[in-house]
């Protein structure tokens, strides 16, 4: 009877709690070495950053194309020339070329570039500006030409003064040798059809023959004259997508009265290959500059 009354006594009564377990206490840490903040976003620890950079290691150069700071003397210098370009406003030819004589500031012989704005529509394929202009007095450094042709005519264009001359075997060479140790690409016309299947070697440097720019000599001309045209300094030119002509008119060791001819017969050849769908002024500005000056406005 005593341990019925016991059973139903401890039914009666609730379920004894589990006993919780023991928390770990935290142990102590050393207070000389502080502990190191965890990293963010998986951010390499100052830790793991010095342990990874080695003292002995050579420091990496800097990048191609990224200009050295300059100093204070150079910044003056550059700011003075800007200043004396833009207070002279739009000059005279003549003025213009004797005032970018006086900006010189470098020791190598600058070139002297001409920048003209057209008032083409560049997304019109019929308003493209291109073709080729030899200077009279020459751009002042030497132009490699390498010339497409048959075996007949190789002798005379190397005669001429052709750098490199080939046919089937030169165009391999481009093509799968990436030679491209020339200026000027010039081929006849019987060639242009191996020469084609280099567009997309020759074109992205401006290199591809062509007949308005007259690297692609005609079957009854004289080939010679070509190479002697482009060795003695025949520029080519072409608008950009900005509607723009740049090229090199010499450089800034010519004399004046030969700069002044160089730029003028270039100008003129500009004026003349205008389209016919252009209306309006053709050419709506000339800037004249030199490799490491800044531009003069040219009123011609």
């Amino acid at each position: 009877m005593a341990k019925e009354n016991a059973d139903t006594q401890a039914a009666g009564q609730p379920q004894a709690e589990a006993k919780a377990s023991p928390v770990a206490e935290p142990k102590p840490t050393d207070a000389a070495t502080p502990a190191t903040p965890p990293a963010k976003d998986g951010a390499p620890t100052a830790a793991s950053t010095s342990a990874a950079v080695d003292p002995n290691q050579p420091k990496k150069k800097k990048s191609a194309g990224v200009c050295p700071p300059r100093g204070k003397k150079l910044k003056k210098v550059v700011a003075a020339n800007a200043k004396k370009a833009k207070d002279a406003g739009v000059l005279p030819l003549k003025a213009a070329v004797a005032l970018l004589k006086t900006l010189k500031r470098s020791k190598f012989d600058e070139t002297i570039e001409i920048h003209i704005n057209t008032g083409i529509d560049p997304t019109q394929g019929d308003q493209m500006v291109r073709g080729a202009v030899p200077l009279p007095n020459g751009i002042g450094k030497s132009v490699r030409v390498a010339v497409f042709c048959q075996a007949d005519k190789q002798a005379i264009a190397k005669a001429a003064g052709a750098d490199v001359v080939g046919a089937a075997d030169l165009v391999e060479k481009v093509q799968k040798e990436g030679f491209m140790d020339f200026d000027v690409a010039i081929t006849t016309q019987d060639m242009m059809p191996q020469v084609a299947r280099l567009g997309k070697v020759l074109g992205p440097r401006g290199l591809m023959p062509t007949p308005k720019a007259g690297t692609v000599i005609p079957a009854n001309a004289d080939i010679a004259a070509a190479v002697k045209e482009f060795k003695a300094g025949k520029v080519e030119y072409r608008s950009d997508k900005t509607a723009q002509i740049h090229a090199g008119v010499g450089k800034m060791s010519f004399d004046e009265p030969k700069l002044i001819e160089n730029i003028n017969v270039f100008v003129e050849a500009v004026r003349a290959a205008k389209p016919n769908g252009v209306k309006g002024n053709f050419i709506q500005g000339i800037v004249l500059s030199a490799t490491m000056c800044p531009g003069i406005r040219v009123s011609m």
